[in-house]
């Protein structure tokens, strides 16, 4: 079993990481050992940075037992031009389980048609569904579930993007999603997960996404590889900020999401960030638990 993308997995299984997510949170605070990993590797292939990725995996995997072996190209013979294949093939005789960070999504989809372990996605320019399962963790903790919460989305329609409307789509609560003219998310993923839930919808009115809603969660303008488009999204995002203006139409007790890094002052404002209702930094703490619920699923129980 693959965790590629949020719609490969049903409702059930969903809740069910989510509660090993929870369960395991608990534990770890309360200083309980759980090492159901010991003997196992994980390796990760690294095509993109990351700070909160790359140690959230790496410490879940030590704190559940196991060890990492951390892969970039510049140090592997990907970097060389080694097929996908042949890396994947090969991989699968050392590691238990693979996590990927790379570019286009064809990459860790070919990555793991070769594979015989586990292959989760770390990230591609498409998805980021493990972000986005800590978000709804955070949902849980902060507003008691996700059902019948009204997420509302700022900003581009990116990976993030794609993988919130994915768990929506799953999950059945509302999303909105502010995104300009012009950077809309993916057409089909949108269809597709618009037809099990009416409730999702795309407008350009950030006034509508936040008026009411329980989460307001943004993302830079900006990703990782869109570097030379900055100056263009500035302008074409002017208007698409959290700031305490758009908090304000919300309900008074909604809290706020960025999945990290923060481009203060352009997506976000400083004040929000810091500010009461923000949940930003128990959402970053729980990409470690999700991810240890997921690692001791495809690795241990799947």
């Amino acid at each position: 079993m693959h965790l590629l993308t949020i719609a490969e997995l049903t409702k059930q299984e969903v809740d069910r990481l989510l509660v090993m997510a929870a369960t395991g949170k608990a534990r770890h605070k309360m200083g309980i050992p759980h090492n159901p990993l010991r003997g196992k590797t994980l390796g990760l292939i690294f095509e993109k940075s990351s700070t909160r990725t790359r140690v959230s995996f790496e410490t879940a995997m030590y704190q559940l037992g196991g060890d990492v072996i951390f892969i970039s190209q510049r140090d592997s013979q990907i970097g060389r031009g080694e097929p996908i294949k042949d890396t994947s093939r090969v991989m699968s005789r050392y590691v238990d389980g693979i996590i990927i960070r790379t570019f286009g999504h064809e990459i860790i989809e070919e990555y793991a048609k070769y594979s015989t372990v586990p292959v989760i996605n770390g990230l591609t320019d498409l998805h980021h569904p493990c972000q986005v399962l800590a978000d709804v963790l955070t949902i849980i903790e902060k507003k008691g579930g996700y059902e019948g919460m009204k997420v509302c989305w700022i900003g581009d329609g990116n990976n993030m993007a794609n993988s919130w409307i994915e768990a929506a789509g799953v999950l059945g609560f509302e999303l909105v999603l502010a995104c300009p003219k012009g950077y809309f998310p993916h057409e089909g993923i949108l269809k597709k997960a618009a037809s099990a839930n009416p409730k999702i919808r795309v407008t350009e009115s950030v006034e509508e996404a936040a008026t009411g809603a329980d989460v307001l969660n943004t993302d830079v303008w900006a990703s990782m590889g869109q570097e030379e488009e900055a100056e263009a999204r500035k302008k074409a995002f002017d208007g698409f900020q959290i700031n305490s203006r758009l908090l304000g139409l919300a309900k008074k007790d909604a809290i706020v999401l960025h999945c990290l890094p923060a481009h203060r002052g352009e997506e976000i404002t400083d004040e929000v960030m810091e500010g009461p209702q923000s949940a930003i930094w128990d959402e970053a703490e729980n990409r470690l638990h999700i991810q240890k619920a997921i690692l001791e699923r495809l690795l241990v129980t799947a």
